[in-house]
């Protein structure tokens, strides 16, 4: 038998407060829904719960029984409510994102300074991670979404893809490179390369466009951040092949050049749970973003005007 919730409240009501009008009132009910209410468990449970007279009211001998455990089973049921309430209270008050190092460093915060104006009780965790740490970190249900390049994902996983951006060559602006529109692969042999070892999907997808190519290059730098390889290509210490978007960084006098003879990309996308549908702040929050890197991408310096980042 299903636990009538609500005729159990309605009989401890009455028997603590002694009348079915004061019941009803407690309860926010009329006097009508509740008789029916108590009708309805008499009914279910097969025994009498009240002695009726025109004056009062009193309990039969098996709801005196009764009653201390209904009373205590609804006070924990109460406190149990109200404490998966404050814990959903919580979760709604907090939105934990993961986000790739190259985006998050220089995107995410103008975005998170919008948000916070429509959301500013909400409390933000930003894991900025790498490709397949993003992944991860959604599956595991450590974050509401993730920001990531298109993988083979999983099965349980849903993955938007929202950006297409090429990657490009940046040399400083003094390089004899930096006065052509583009380059090509050939170009560059001989020349000295810096590479980001984090980012193993990144050297996977460049080192197949390079091809041969890349057997011609001197990998001579390996570093762990896009900020500590840019300052080498700053110094004229070395080059290096990084997204797009990595030019409107800020590094003074850098150039980013586009090749002319591959098509270097990578997709940029939404990871989230399959089923588990985004919360409303979540949803506001991938909007800005989307937007925010589809107008940056439309307006990426070919130099940069800065001093670079300390």
């Amino acid at each position: 038998m299903r636990t009538d919730y609500l005729g159990f409240e309605a009989f401890v009501a009455i028997a603590e407060l002694g009348s079915f009008s004061r019941a009803a009132s407690h309860l926010n009910l009329s006097q009508t829904a509740l008789s029916h209410r108590i009708r309805k468990l008499e009914a279910d449970l097969g025994v009498e719960l009240f002695l009726r007279t025109t004056r009062e009211v009193s309990l039969t001998k098996q709801a005196q029984e009764i009653l201390p455990d209904l009373r205590h089973s609804l006070a924990t049921l109460g406190a149990a409510f109200s404490t998966l309430a404050d814990q959903g209270r919580a979760r709604s008050a907090r939105l934990s994102f993961a986000c790739l190092p190259t985006l998050s460093y220089n995107y995410i915060p103008p975005v998170l300074r919008e948000f916070s104006e429509k959301f500013p009780d909400i409390v933000i965790r930003l894991e900025d991670r790498p490709v397949a740490k993003v992944y991860e970190m959604v599956q595991a249900a450590d974050v509401e979404f993730g920001i990531s390049i298109v993988a083979a994902g999983q099965w349980d996983l849903e993955i938007r893809p929202f950006h297409v951006e090429p990657y490009k060559l940046y040399v400083r602006h003094d390089d004899p490179l930096a006065r052509l529109p583009s380059v090509t692969r050939d170009m560059l042999k001989g020349r000295v390369f810096v590479q980001i070892v984090t980012q193993s999907r990144n050297r996977q997808m460049v080192d197949e466009a390079l091809g041969e190519h890349a057997d011609t290059y001197l990998w001579r730098y390996q570093v762990q951040s896009a900020a500590m390889a840019l300052s080498l290509v700053a110094e004229g210490t070395a080059v290096t092949i990084l997204p797009s978007l990595m030019a409107d960084l800020g590094w003074q006098g850098l150039v980013a050049l586009p090749f002319s003879d591959v098509e270097i990309t990578r997709t940029l996308c939404f990871v989230t749970r399959r089923g588990a549908a985004l919360s409303d702040p979540a949803q506001h929050l991938t909007t800005l973003i989307e937007e925010r890197i589809a107008d940056r991408a439309l307006h990426v310096p070919v130099t940069a005007s800065r001093a670079p980042r300390g």
